[in-house]
């Protein structure tokens, strides 16, 4: 048997391609079939991501190849032209692949977690499909412990990567816990929603929204229970405000520094943090001169992100030492689950060659008492069982090494069974 995986991501294939061989959810079911039946398939599984189409199977050992085939035909698309796209890796080096998948090494942005999720529930489809069974179930069982361990044993996952959290992540170096902290969100982009949601579920008590449109201002408001502020009044609203995220179009500077001065007196010099993601920016730069005034703009927060993507990359070399680590453990377990009919067929053997014996040494014993069946029952045994130590043992031992399966097919010939 082979375990394989074969797939494209967003280093070998491009959007248009990815968005091409993409599964839905309510694809992969009849898809999974579709493996299934494929000659030498015996077990699978489709992960289908924005950045990844991969196909995981148990199979014969010659029909890696038609996995490729089988993308072609279910995606509707030309095998000559997938090709170029697709990569492989077999039974070790796709343990290996699978285990830095689960643990978010091979991801665009390296210890997100949504990989794991993912992961997750393509597992539990092909679960739910009776695609997998022992051997993937079993790996990725696996996978699974090892992506946890590695969240568990680094910081892999620590440090803001998006604009949004990385403004979050500098509200709490400012404020501590962020639950008694009220947030004005100036502007309705994606970007100050996406903002405002991280920091709603961080624990912000209140969110004021305001914005030219007032219906637009209403429907973010709604999002988070929030309070509409008149446009043309917030600036009246600021000293009750904590943080400040300004991502509105206006082309023009719409919160001076005599206007936060005026704020922050009010404030009683309380801190306040202001995030301008806006480009062109909303906020005079010079406000960022008044003493509990913390200005950051687009180019502040980028640079934090940038820097926490560096800090990640150089974590993910400690993962990448767990997960050798992890590979090696793996791939001696399975090695040592190869040799396990190897050593039932020897006890079995030696089993029939007790049981012969004793039926041909009957007669010669003549009647004997239950203690004396015992007896010999308990002596053949044991002979048998100091005959199969040494055998045993040095299967176990050899298991996981290159000379493990010459071992085994010696042990076969010698006494004689399994072939």
């Amino acid at each position: 048997m082979k375990f394989s995986i074969t797939g494209l991501n967003h280093t070998t294939a491009p959007v248009e391609v990815r968005e091409r061989l993409a599964f839905d959810a309510a694809a992969l079911p009849e898809a999974l079939h579709a493996l299934k039946q494929r000659p030498g398939m015996l077990e699978g599984m489709i992960l289908s991501t924005c950045n990844r189409v991969e196909i995981a199977v148990a199979c014969a050992d010659d029909a890696t190849d038609d996995v490729d085939e089988f993308l072609a035909d279910v995606r509707s698309v030309s095998r000559e032209w997938i090709r170029p796209y697709l990569y492989r890796f077999d039974d070790r080096a796709a343990i290996h692949h699978l285990f830095r998948v689960a643990s978010s090494l091979d991801s665009m942005v390296v210890g997100e977690p949504q990989i794991l999720g993912q992961l997750k529930a393509a597992w539990e489809v092909a679960r739910a499909e009776g695609a997998v069974s022992g051997f993937l179930d079993g790996l990725l069982m696996r996978a699974f412990n090892v992506a946890k361990r590695v969240r568990t044993e680094t910081d892999i996952g620590s440090s803001a990567v998006s604009v949004s959290f990385a403004a979050v992540e500098l509200a709490r170096e400012i404020f501590g816990q962020l639950r008694d902290k009220t947030v004005m969100v100036v502007g309705a982009g994606k970007m100050s929603e996406a903002a405002a949601r991280h920091l709603h579920r961080c624990g912000v008590s209140k969110i004021l929204v305001t914005n030219r449109t007032e219906e637009r201002a209403r429907e973010m408001a709604q999002l988070f229970g929030g309070e509409v502020v008149p446009h043309t009044s917030f600036v009246a609203a600021l000293p009750r405000v904590d943080i400040v995220i300004a991502s509105s179009g206006a082309p023009h500077y719409i919160l001076l520094k005599e206007q936060m001065k005026k704020v922050i007196e009010a404030r009683k010099n309380r801190p306040v943090f202001v995030i301008d993601i806006a480009v062109p920016r909303n906020i005079e730069p010079a406000v960022n001169e008044l003493d509990n005034v913390f200005l950051y703009d687009i180019d502040d927060l980028q640079r934090v992100v940038a820097d926490n993507l560096q800090h990640r990359k150089e974590i993910a070399s400690q993962a990448e030492l767990i997960i050798e680590e992890e590979v090696e453990q793996m791939i001696a377990r399975l090695k040592t689950r190869d040799v396990v009919p190897t050593i039932v067929g020897l006890q079995e053997q030696l089993e029939r060659v007790r049981l012969a014996e004793l039926s041909r040494m009957r007669g010669r014993l003549g009647a004997l008492t239950a203690e004396q069946e015992e007896a010999v029952e308990a002596l053949t045994r044991a002979i048998i069982n100091k005959i199969a130590h040494g055998p045993i043992s040095e299967l176990r031992r050899t298991a996981a090494h290159p000379e493990g399966a010459h071992m085994a097919g010696i042990i076969r010939k010698v006494f004689r069974f399994g072939d």
